[in-house]
């Protein structure tokens, strides 16, 4: 077998004294560290497909990775179970799931019921990602007893997952730290305060009329009674469908993120994105930093989404963007080979003659995503006093669900009487961090012209952000009417500390210094950099960038500069053209991606398109339905074709069946919504019986 592992990167750490164990796939030792997922410790040892769907064999492997979907499902010690959720243990037998399983015999169940406890809490918190703990830490300062819910092994969320600056306010939301170190932080405090009880591994799983909330706290079913509920679930990614979205390769930025940021696995060679959001664009950079090759991203918009920082440095390092374009399918026998693009018109239909193919051996999907309400909705038909933030409320930033969470808790202290204000500039700031990109200016006026020594700030674009101000120690940098909303101007002297190219969220800050060559052929400038070690040299020979990644000319490496406070982002000097002093914002090490232009490209229908992964349902085959009963009750199609009733819960579906529902002319506002009831997510049996333990 062989191993995938990162080791060298720019960011995290590896871990080199973690515990090796071996278990055993399909009868084979293999080998894994030691509390990682199943999933990852297969994808390590270059396992990509897992097992075969029961009613058309086809492949099956990860796709959320996030315990949402069911395509990973294996058999672990003879129980069929979501891989991506289940630590591996030691002799471990894990299966391919090959058909259905098998039910256990009646000697192998417990039979034994066991009395369901019932806990009782002020406040049951659902998610601890950023908005639940930062909520979580502002009602813990009034000492309100809180149980803090969460499905995964540790807290943190997706900030574990975040291994970039991120952009806001310094003061108010850890703007210019990196999201896994956040997540660290908020945790931190969490675990301090005693008015605060954790429970992970604890997923939440129902919501119920009397006001009791099914919890399945470390594999036992327990109910609590919460005089407030807050739901802090977070989101979860949209998808798309097309032909060959269901191989192994095709999956969600999210699962690749886990795989790369968390466990610290190179799951690709070479990888295809769909989508220019953050998420999308965040995805490539990271992927850089691991060593991959990203072939190319697509966008269906004429212009990406995501912060122009963001997508200006993954340009820089030569990542080919294709606006206005979509993924017309995706080729492979039992893994993803090759990814279609083409380009679509207004109406995002493809245009015919403008296929590219690309060899690919993963696709991302990053399209965006939807808040995980289930458990709100619940609670709301049921009048429970309950209360959102974070993306569970208002899609956004992570930044603003820090926030969100802090002014709901803030709420929250209010109703239960407590002698506590939400400042004004609160709500300010959270709807500046929820808003959307502002203008893009065409240039940056503030260069100087008459210093040797000066910054340039290559931010063109308005976005929530403030670190370059508030690092510069001459206060030479400043954002227009000091909000954060801006894009900054240099003005006034500059000591060449480069702490403000250090601390910029989005790379986007240059360091000029013209004294360097009193001749003025050449001039010094300084640049973040945050690719692996060794990836440049000193004295090596490089391409220069401007902004959006076009090529200037040729730079020499004079120097590399590592140190503590540049939070792992090294400072690299490089002896360019002083004519170019001005332009010049990064240097590119990537190799062109080669395009390929098919022949042609056969007229696709929907008959293979798969749209619910669980139960193996064709878009053809709800498209036909629809049409020829006429219904507009997604339950009907439920009932007839089995969408949405997999181990998933309609979790994946849901949403595409919609989707088809609209292009088939029908007003969603007439369609009747699948209806959601307890239990959100599987359950095992045991979780609701004495084995022997509890008495």
């Amino acid at each position: 077998m062989m191993d995938n592992r990162i080791n060298n990167h720019p960011v995290l750490s590896v871990d080199e004294k973690s515990d090796f164990i071996t278990f055993n796939f399909n009868g084979k030792k293999i080998t894994a560290k030691s509390g990682e997922m199943i999933s990852s410790a297969l994808f390590a040892n270059g396992i990509h497909v897992f097992g075969h769907h029961h009613k058309d064999n086809s492949p099956q492997g990860i796709y959320c990775a996030n315990g949402q979907c069911s395509q990973c499902l294996v058999l672990a010690n003879g129980i069929p179970v979501k891989s991506c959720i289940v630590p591996v243990e030691k002799n471990m037998d894990v299966r391919s799931l090959e058909g259905l399983p098998e039910l256990l015999k009646d000697d192998e169940i417990v039979k034994k019921g066991m009395k369901t406890p019932v806990i009782n809490t002020r406040v049951l918190i659902i998610g601890g990602g950023p908005a639940g703990l930062s909520a979580a830490i502002e009602l813990g300062l009034m000492d309100v007893k809180c149980i803090i819910c969460d499905d995964k092994q540790d807290l943190g969320g997706k900030l574990s997952l975040q291994t970039h600056n991120f952009f806001g306010s310094i003061r108010d939301c850890f703007a210019g730290s990196r999201g896994m170190d956040i997540g660290y932080n908020l945790t931190s405090k969490v675990k301090k305060d005693e008015n605060l009880e954790i429970w992970t591994d604890s997923p939440v799983v129902g919501v119920f009329v009397d006001g009791l909330i099914g919890v399945v706290k470390n594999g036992r079913y327990v109910l609590v009674k919460p005089d407030i509920i807050l739901i802090t679930t977070g989101a979860r990614e949209k998808t798309l469908a097309f032909p060959g979205c269901d191989l192994p390769g095709v999956y969600g930025a999210g699962a690749f993120q886990t795989l790369v940021n968390r466990d610290l696995i190179k799951p690709t060679e070479k990888l295809f994105i769909i989508g220019g959001g953050n998420v999308g664009i965040i995805a490539a950079y990271h992927a850089l930093q691991a060593g991959i090759d990203v072939i190319g991203l697509v966008e269906a918009l004429p212009n990406c989404g995501g912060y122009k920082v963001h997508l200006d440095k993954i340009k820089r390092m030569g990542i080919p963007i294709y606006t206005s374009h979509t993924v017309l399918k995706a080729i492979g026998k039992n893994h993803l080979e090759k990814v279609v693009i083409t380009r679509i018109d207004d109406k995002f239909k493809p245009i015919k003659g403008t296929e590219k193919n690309f060899e690919a051996d993963t696709l991302l999907i990053a399209v965006g995503l939807s808040p995980v309400d289930e458990l709100k909705k619940q609670a709301e038909v049921f009048g429970l006093k309950t209360y959102a933030a974070g993306d569970a409320d208002i899609i956004a930033e992570a930044s603003a669900a820090m926030f969100s969470g802090k002014i709901i808790a803030r709420k929250i202290l209010i109703d239960m009487g407590f002698n506590v204000e939400i400042p004004p500039e609160w709500n300010q700031m959270v709807e500046i961090l929820r808003s959307r990109p502002g203008p893009t200016k065409k240039t940056n006026h503030s260069i100087p012209k008459d210093k040797e020594i000066y910054t340039v700030m290559h931010c063109y674009q308005e976005i929530p952000c403030n670190p370059c101000t508030e690092t510069c120690v001459l206060q030479s940098i400043k954002i227009k009417d000091k909000s954060i909303m801006g894009t900054p101007n240099f003005e006034g002297k500059c000591l060449g500390c480069g702490r403000c190219v250090s601390l910029c969220p989005g790379l986007a800050i240059t360091l000029v210094d013209k004294k360097y060559d009193y001749s003025k052929k050449t001039a010094r400038i300084m640049i973040p950099w945050e690719m692996p070690k060794n990836s440049i040299k000193v004295n090596q020979i490089l391409s220069t960038t401007d902004i959006e990644g076009n090529i200037i000319g040729e730079g020499k490496v004079i120097a590399i500069k590592t140190s503590e406070w540049q939070n792992k982002r090294q400072l690299v000097s490089i002896e360019i053209p002083y004519k170019d002093t001005d332009k010049v914002v990064n240097i590119r090490i990537k190799k062109a991606v080669i395009e390929n232009i098919p022949k042609s490209c056969e007229i696709l229908d929907d008959k293979n398109i798969i749209i619910c992964r669980c139960e193996r349902v064709t878009k053809k085959e709800i498209v036909d339905y629809i049409k020829n009963t006429g219904t507009k009750d997604f339950n009907a199609v439920k009932a007839a074709l089995r969408v949405g009733m997999g181990a998933c819960g309609g979790k994946t579906c849901t949403e595409l069946v919609m989707r088809i529902f609209r292009e088939l002319g029908v007003d969603l506002k007439d369609v009747e919504v699948n209806v959601e009831r307890p239990f959100t997510q599987e359950i095992p049996i045991k979780s609701f019986l004495n084995d022997g333990d509890n008495k």
